[in-house]
């Protein structure tokens, strides 16, 4: 891969402050249960909270770094378009749970940060 094409594959923006750029892992609407049940987009259901990329954070960002999964409440957002793509952005404070590969193998690890 040359410099110029991984280059390009950054994001042209810079978060500032604990500001965090999320990228969802999958689109609201459908889903399927863990039994493989279809659950339509209009099946009322509590609260709900989601999964999601971290894709850029501010300088002053500590308990996440781009790749991280996390978990956030999707009602508290702000959706932002970069480049084609929809990214939510929100403070680190409105994360709820981070699950990345670099808190496995760690003594008793779930792999899940609360």
């Amino acid at each position: 891969m040359s410099d110029k094409s991984h280059h390009d594959d950054k994001l042209p923006i810079r978060m500032l402050h604990d500001r965090v750029l999320v990228r969802q892992d999958t689109a609201e609407g459908e889903r399927r249960s863990g039994g493989g049940i279809l659950i339509p987009a209009t099946a009322a259901v509590g609260r709900r909270l989601a999964w999601a990329e971290v894709v850029a954070v501010g300088q002053n960002v500590r308990t996440v770094e781009p790749g991280d999964r996390v978990l956030y409440d999707p009602e508290d957002r702000a959706e932002v378009e970069v480049r084609g793509t929809a990214y939510v952005l929100m403070r680190e404070r409105d994360l709820h749970a981070v699950a990345a590969d670099r808190f496995e193998g760690s003594e008793d690890s779930t792999g899940l940060y609360l």
